[in-house]
């Protein structure tokens, strides 16, 4: 008789936070409900990214009430008694944070695996001791799968279809034969947007020819209302995530910075050009499935430290101006290349 143990029916998928890495679970949950459809999986994460999942076979969202009876040493045991009531058999902790630790000691017979976060060789490249390729987050998810008996094929990944817009949406964004661009110019750290005064001169040339839909969030609306005039519609703050996923599914091309809205369009199969500054490709948080060539980085050649952080919440002084090294031009140029491209 085996002693093997039986694979699992039913894995907690732990990632709470930041939107751009819960993003990033998504194809590699995609990915593992189309060659494991009879797992269940049920994802631990914030109330306000369930949208993300709205698309995946099999997968429910468990939202944790963090500043309430989910809070704290005590809280968090009460949270395991309630995600063991679902029937859950395992645990992929894909955040390997305090909190998630701490839930895992109350489901240790479950034996949870945890994403192995590489914090030694990313605080090499940030360092300076080694300048490579680091692997990435997508693959660091892969591994924590197939550390539970679930290896995913690298196959050709399927995305959603684009969504038919409701009346709601089509009313703000309006009805065009255009390409649509989508242009997300902020980003948590200064470090990391694209000064936004040669980002108004891409959007005033982008919006001859295309279509421009801006992104951003409700603190960031009052600006982006300032930049609306023909062929350009800002939609900060007036739909909900859904219907911003819904839009942004209808898009031809997104910019961004090393942003939430880069993984959220990437996750919809949409093409994303991506600018850098003091962070790097380098450290695994490229956008999934996107040409390496979809990148504009800040000259490194000027500004030799970076990587300067992971986040880009650390910089030398006057490297808060490195991504003024990407001129306008290229960024329109590789647009328009892109846009001409087929995926």
């Amino acid at each position: 008789m085996s002693n093997s143990k039986p694979k699992p029916k039913h894995i907690l998928v732990i990632r709470l936070s930041a939107m751009g890495d819960v993003a990033m679970t998504i194809p590699v949950l995609r990915a593992f409900t189309e060659q494991y459809p009879g797992i269940k999986l049920t994802v631990l994460t914030r109330g306000f990214f369930k949208p993300f999942f709205r698309d995946l076979e099999n997968v429910s969202v468990f939202e944790p009430d963090l500043k309430g009876k989910h809070k704290g040493f005590f809280g968090l045991l009460e949270l395991s008694k309630e995600l063991r009531i679902l029937g859950i058999d395992a645990v992929a902790d894909l955040h390997n944070v305090l909190r998630s630790n701490i839930l895992k000691i109350f489901l240790l017979d479950l034996k949870p695996v945890q994403m192995d976060k590489g914090r030694a060789e990313k605080k090499a490249l940030v360092n300076g001791r080694i300048f490579e390729q680091l692997k990435t987050t997508h693959q660091r998810y892969c591994d924590v799968f197939e550390k539970l008996g679930f290896p995913l094929k690298d196959s050709e990944p399927t995305f959603p279809d684009r969504a038919e817009l409701n009346s709601k949406t089509l009313e703000i964004v309006g009805k065009d034969t255009k390409s649509w661009i989508g242009i997300a110019p902020f980003a948590a750290h200064k470090s990391k947007m694209y000064p936004l005064q040669l980002m108004e001169e891409v959007i005033k040339e982008l919006s001859k020819d295309y279509k421009i839909l801006l992104f951003g969030g409700k603190e960031d609306a009052e600006y982006l209302n300032s930049l609306q005039g023909e062929n350009v519609t800002s939609i900060a703050g007036k739909l909900s995530l859904d219907e911003e996923l819904d839009v942004i599914s209808n898009l031809d091309i997104m910019l961004s910075m090393d942003s939430g809205n880069a993984h959220m369009a990437a996750m919809m199969g949409i093409k994303v050009l991506t600018l850098w500054g003091v962070t790097h490709p380098y450290a695994g948080f490229y956008p999934f499935h996107q040409d390496e060539n979809n990148a504009l980085l800040a000259d490194r050649s000027k500004f030799p430290k970076i990587p300067t952080s992971i986040y880009g919440n650390k910089f030398p002084e006057g490297y808060e101006t490195c991504m003024g090294t990407i001129h306008p031009k290229d960024i329109i140029e590789k647009i328009e290349n892109l846009i001409k491209k087929p995926y």
